[in-house]
């Protein structure tokens, strides 16, 4: 008789910090990958998502924020990765904090607002779609529960 748990899923999890001016998201350009997104990564081993999301900005922007709340919940798996669940959390207005931001040249090397009707012309589909959600989760006060970046459950 084999493992019972083998077929469970074992998901990588990763965290991601929207800040919103207006009509505008910051995204950072990474220096490996798809280049543009948002502030955050994955989750370490014991870590919980929104703590992995303020770790990630202390590293990536050189700021110390404490997430506000759970914008949305996204089951993304893809072949390389495999399970992936990806959180995006509201950690508050930048306000005078974005001249204190410090970008850490290794994983960042720069930021930018961005228009959220114009993601598409920095991010891949699947990003545009969780970040559009997530923009709506953050105006409306509704958490969303995406797949594949796309709304599920009635969630708009």
């Amino acid at each position: 008789m084999g493992d019972p748990t083998a077929d469970f899923a074992t998901p990588r999890l990763a965290s991601g910090a929207l800040f919103v001016d207006g009509d505008k998201v910051l995204l950072v350009r990474k220096t490996y990958g798809n280049r543009w997104d948002i502030p955050g990564g994955y989750v370490d081993r014991g870590e919980s998502p929104a703590a992995a999301c303020e770790r990630e900005v202390r590293e990536e922007l050189g700021l110390t924020r404490t997430v506000n709340r759970l914008l949305v919940h996204d089951w993304a798996p893809n072949e390389a990765e495999g399970d992936k669940i990806l959180y995006v959390f509201d950690c508050g207005e930048l306000g005078e904090d974005e001249h204190r931001i410090q970008l850490d040249g290794i994983e960042v090397d720069k930021t930018e607002w961005v228009r959220v009707d114009k993601l598409a012309d920095y991010v891949i589909p699947r990003l545009v779609r969780r970040l559009t959600a997530a923009y709506r989760s953050h105006a409306s006060g509704v958490i969303m529960y995406l797949e594949h970046g796309e709304p599920s459950l009635n969630s708009l």
